[in-house]
């Protein structure tokens, strides 16, 4: 005879409860298993999803500095082209003599303004043509120059940055037809050409 354990009754099946138990505990152990790897997938993907809107943030913070600079720097040129006459007018004002008194102070304040904000001047005698900068009004040849250069400087050029407002207005001369350009002036040549 089987012996039953103490207190379990004859037609009493509390080992099989407990073996269903058991099993259904396995079971929920599985299913839990597989439902942590869906919430691990699922914070995966949440996680993908923040990481590529956080990115899309960033890039639409860059982009919008890059246009606010942009509309500043249009805005900045726009001004100072259209206070170029000014400066034109202040710089022939300066070479007859009429820059006194308050004139003055009130045209060296303007140029230190437009300094400030970026604009500057440029053209000088003696430097070499460049058409990407400068722009040809008057055109002659002389023995003095070794290359094409800038003889006189008929209105400065302005520009911001690397951006030219207005290209130099020049007149310009180039070596006599003829003559050699070597890297070298002939001293010997050039000084008996001038003197005579």
């Amino acid at each position: 005879m089987t012996e039953k354990p103490q207190g379990e009754q004859p037609g009493d099946d509390s080992a099989a409860e407990e073996a269903v138990l058991k099993a259904a505990e396995e079971a929920v152990a599985g299913a839990g298993a597989d439902e942590l790897a869906a919430a691990k997938r699922e914070a995966g993907e949440r996680t993908a999803d923040l990481q590529r809107l956080q990115a899309e943030y960033q890039n639409y913070r860059k982009r919008v500095e890059r246009d606010r600079a942009t509309v500043r720097e249009i805005a900045v040129s726009s001004i100072l082209e259209s206070l170029i006459p000014v400066l034109d007018d202040i710089g022939r004002a300066r070479e007859h003599g009429e820059v006194t008194g308050g004139f003055k102070s009130v045209a060296e304040s303007l140029e230190t303004v437009v300094a400030k904000l970026g604009l500057q001047q440029f053209g000088k005698e003696g430097e070499p043509f460049d058409p990407t900068i400068h722009e040809a009004l008057m055109h002659s040849y002389s023995s003095d120059v070794t290359e094409d250069t800038c003889v006189q400087i008929l209105q400065p050029g302005y520009r911001i940055g690397e951006r030219i407002i207005r290209p130099a207005m020049v007149a310009v001369a180039e070596p006599q037809p003829g003559t050699q350009t070597t890297g070298e002036p002939d001293d010997d040549q050039g000084d008996g050409s001038s003197d005579s």
